[in-house]
């Protein structure tokens, strides 16, 4: 492996590397595998599920930059208006704008904000948001930060509700499936649609999962 950059944070360490046997870009947090610039196809899915289950796209949020894939395939969609991204880490922020991971942030329909996805949502005004993506963990179930896990919980999947307009919706990325998760925005939505993504990581096999809630 090819150390590109380390940070640090009081949530532990963060290193973005370059791996030798196929040259992919990784990011690793605490030691832990987070994602690569290979297997990008549910954070493509995580923008898709919520492009196309809104009529317009005029402002959205997502918790979570990582590698920029999410915020890539929003851009793509013309319609998109504006994306706010909540992004807890100021190094992956860093690292992006230095050119050390392909930016998605000079586009001018692009504003990052460097905190607590949390804190954003609720400092948004009411009915003002017309997608949620939440791409900021592992999902409820396999936690990088136990910090994050109020993310998954009751209280912010309403929180999140009350911030989108009528038709918005809440998208939600989980790399396994959650009864527990699935419950929760049954419970505040309505309804829960899962889409499953296969994926190979490596070598193996593995399913990750979106969830979905509609205002």
């Amino acid at each position: 492996m090819a150390e590109i950059a380390r940070g640090r944070s009081e949530r532990g360490e963060l290193v973005l590397r370059r791996r030798e046997d196929d040259g992919a870009l990784e990011l690793r947090v605490n030691g832990v595998f987070v994602m690569d610039d290979v297997e990008t196809s549910s954070e493509e899915l995580l923008a898709s599920a919520a492009l196309s289950s809104i009529r317009r796209p005029d402002r959205v949020l997502v918790g979570g930059l990582g590698l920029g894939y999410t915020v890539r395939a929003l851009l793509a969609d013309p319609r998109l208006g504006e994306v706010v991204v909540a992004e807890i880490e100021p190094d992956v922020v860093a690292w992006m704008r230095a050119g050390l991971v392909p930016s998605v942030l000079d586009d001018p329909r692009v504003s990052v904000v460097v905190g607590d996805v949390r804190t954003v949502v609720t400092a948004s005004p009411d009915a003002s948001l017309d997608a949620i993506l939440l791409d900021v963990d592992n999902g409820p179930d396999f936690l990088v930060y136990n910090e994050n896990s109020p993310v998954y919980a009751s209280p912010f999947v309403t929180t999140c509700r009350s911030k989108l307009r009528t038709g918005g919706v809440l998208t939600v990325w989980s790399s396994s499936a959650s009864s527990d998760l699935e419950a929760i925005v049954t419970s505040v939505f309505g309804a829960c649609v899962i889409k499953p993504v296969s994926v190979n990581l490596q070598g193996r096999a593995e399913t990750y999962y979106v969830y979905q809630g509609s205002s």
